[in-house]
């Protein structure tokens, strides 16, 4: 069997050689990651007999341009392709099969079935949950290497977990650095396309600034789609130097930790989660209504947006010990806030009893998801000077972690994903409905309009 086969850029050449258990390669727009996908995969066929590869996107359309028809030029009649099971198989028994996850409910299909290589190609589209269950499909007891691949760029539902494992390295228990290697490709890497389409690049910098930056450039900390983008932990150098500007808490939301008047209103704001994640926040409010988030709980495992399973006695339990022994709480009247649902007694004594028992009370927050949002992003928006109207102390990790990673929803542009880690984010909303303000109002632009006196000579004022 012979085919022929393109030269790889040395991007492409390193991903080709990577033997990890998870590779990862993209990071920009137009790195040539689908035709690393097919090359790898054909290679892998030709080189181990009966290997079973995996080629997944979130659409059957998707793999079909990208992937099926290419290859389908590629293998020719050396190759054969069963376009109902939409698999090919090779002479020797190996075989890429074609598979799609635009839903929870598609992952049914992945029950049970082993392969030995995953081609999860666009994965930052994807869930971490869905590519974890797809993931474990990938074993076999046979001598075929085990490996899975991931092309990606900047966003998606994934982004946090991609942006830990391959860029910032952070590691947690029983993951192996060893395990995971990533090669960021930008689009001035792929020798192909900038002789075919030379503007492309060109096209790539007229984009918005954020997705020029992720598109482009290949940045992991900026990417469009972000659903709180005016969130800003560290000042930007362009502002002047940074460490001057987080002394003068300007352009910058996450600062230094400092004891509060006793004098300052302290707030709670409360998530209630089990299975997800509960949160809980601490707020004081300064004299000028500046909300500042000084403490927080989180109720969650290692693994992202999966709650410890608390009771709700644990849960208060848990508040009234921190309101009794922290410094910054102890002895203060505390306002609580939270979800109107913990009232619900249908059930049985409702999470809001609970609390009453262990001398934790809350009022039902305002629940409104549309105006809910614009009061937070009212908040992180900075004024003329760059002071925002919301801090948040360094020590409140579950906030720096989760805000930055929240994306918009598919359906309701103006709301908020809730597939993603949103729980931090709820009860914020509740403060920030809780102390509601008006928004920053910009320099008003030069207006320039038609005169109705004068609309013959199109004059304007």
């Amino acid at each position: 069997m012979n085919i022929s086969i393109d030269h790889p850029n040395p991007k492409q050449r390193l991903a080709l050689l990577a033997g990890s258990r998870y590779v990862a390669y993209g990071g920009a727009r137009g790195g040539g990651k689908s035709w690393f996908v097919r090359t790898k995969a054909v290679l892998l066929c030709a080189r181990y007999p009966g290997i079973k590869c995996l080629i997944t996107r979130r659409t059957y359309r998707a793999l079909t341009n990208n992937h099926i028809v290419p290859l389908a030029a590629l293998l020719g009649n050396a190759v054969k392709y069963n376009k109902t099971e939409k698999v090919f198989t090779f002479p020797n028994g190996s075989a890429i099969w074609f598979g799609y996850c635009d839903s929870e409910g598609d992952l049914a299909q992945y029950q049970g079935a082993e392969y030995d290589i995953w081609f999860a190609d666009e994965a930052g589209q994807m869930p971490e949950a869905w590519l974890r269950q797809i993931d474990a499909c990938v074993r076999g007891a046979n001598p075929n290497p085990k490996r899975t691949y991931y092309t990606l760029n900047p966003g998606g539902p994934s982004h946090g977990y991609f942006k830990r494992l391959f860029v910032d390295r952070n590691f947690r228990p029983g993951e192996n650095p060893q395990d995971y290697t990533f090669i960021q490709a930008l689009v001035t890497d792929n020798q192909a396309l900038m002789a075919s389409q030379p503007g492309y690049r060109d096209t790539l910098a007229q984009l918005p600034p954020k997705l020029r930056d992720a598109w482009l450039y290949g940045r992991w900390d900026v990417y469009e789609g972000q659903f709180f983008e005016d969130f800003c932990p560290d000042p930007p150098a362009d502002k002047g130097d940074p460490d001057t500007l987080r002394r003068q808490r300007r352009w910058c939301h996450v600062i230094a930790p400092f004891d509060i008047p006793r004098s300052w209103t302290l707030y709670r704001s409360y998530d209630w989660g089990y299975g997800k994640p509960f949160s809980v926040g601490w707020w004081a409010v300064d004299y000028d209504g500046v909300l500042y988030r000084i403490l927080e709980l989180y109720g969650c495992t290692e693994t992202p947006n999966e709650g410890v399973r608390w009771t709700v006695d644990r849960q208060m339990s848990a508040i009234r010990r921190l309101e009794g022994e922290h410094p910054w709480l102890k002895g203060r009247e505390i306002i609580g806030i939270a979800d109107p649902s913990i009232w619900d007694g249908s059930k049985g004594e409702s999470v809001a009893d609970t609390g009453i028992k262990y001398g934790v009370y809350f009022s039902p927050g305002v629940n409104q998801r549309i105006p809910g949002w614009m009061q937070v992003h009212y908040r992180l928006a900075f004024d003329q000077e760059g002071y925002p109207r919301m801090y948040v102390f360094q020590g409140c990790a579950a906030f720096i972690r989760t805000i930055p990673l929240l994306t918009f929803d598919r359906h309701r542009p103006e709301d908020l994903d809730t597939e993603g880690e949103d729980h931090v984010a709820d009860e914020v909303r509740y403060m920030c409905m809780a102390r509601p303000i008006r928004p920053v109002q910009p320099p008003a632009p030069a207006a320039t309009f038609c005169d109705p006196l004068n609309l013959m000579n199109k004059e304007t004022v």
